[in-house]
């Protein structure tokens, strides 16, 4: 797909996203709107048949059922997905760092099968401040498994504030690399042109891969670009004005 293409298809998946936080009464519009391009590209340009995708932040899992639906998949608009394979869901989500032990073992029963396709799994940055984040990675370090791929949506906000203040995630890439992971960081996890070529480099390490995308919370709508009360709270009054202006939707 051209890179024009999906930054149409970005600003879509946007408008639809709100419209659903809308019609749902859900909120998690920053940590939603902060993904959708690594959603898009990973889906888009990444993934072969063989492949899996877990969502481990599933607090974020409107774009995600939105982008299934149009898919042709039979999911219901929800956050905290239920397994149902037959409709792209590969694992029940909920508390945040499950995403990753999960993808760990079904990684590890694939090398021992010796069968094919990779298991990726998109993450929040607040899932690495959590012990099962690093444990997981120990195990995926010791059996080389190069068929992971953990994608890090770095927007450096979380519930109430940022993590600087918060619990700091300092020199992430040199934590990842201390536990042996093949680490690629991407400066702009926006842009299709710096995001689509390194996802679709081939790893040759040997080792479990971890892209660590830098992105903007509430991504869209400037004026609440990462800002922490955009973590959980559900639009109102005059503030679903500010996003229509934003998306293009007024």
């Amino acid at each position: 797909m051209s890179n024009k293409y999906l930054i149409k298809k970005s600003l879509k998946l946007r408008q639809d996203t709100f419209k659903a936080f809308i019609n749902h009464g859900e909120a998690h519009l920053g940590g939603s709107f902060s993904m959708i391009e690594m959603l898009l590209a990973v889906h888009e340009e990444v993934l072969k048949p063989k492949d899996k995708f877990i969502l481990s932040k599933a607090h974020a899992s409107y774009p995600y059922c939105i982008y299934l639906r149009e898919s042709g998949f039979n999911v219901p608009i929800k956050t905290h997905l239920e397994l149902d394979p037959e409709n792209n869901i590969h694992c029940t989500t909920g508390s945040l760092g499950h995403g990753l032990p999960i993808s760990v073992g079904m990684a590890i029963a694939r090398k021992m099968q010796n069968k094919k396709g990779k298991i990726y799994v998109l993450m929040s940055d607040g899932e690495c401040q959590e012990g099962t984040t690093w444990e997981s990675l120990l195990i995926a370090a010791k059996h080389k498994l190069d068929n992971l791929v953990i994608m890090i949506d770095y927007n450096k906000v979380q519930a109430l504030t940022t993590l600087k203040e918060g619990l700091p995630l300092d020199n992430l890439a040199a934590k990842f690399e201390a536990f042996n992971c093949y680490t690629i960081e991407i400066m702009d996890g926006h842009s299709f042109d710096e995001m689509v070529p390194k996802l679709q480099e081939e790893n040759l390490s040997g080792k479990p891969c971890v892209y660590i995308c830098h992105t903007i919370k509430g991504k869209g709508v400037k004026p609440f670009e990462g800002d922490p009360i955009w973590h959980a709270r559900k639009v109102k009054g005059e503030e679903a004005k500010v996003i229509k202006k934003e998306l293009g939707l007024s």
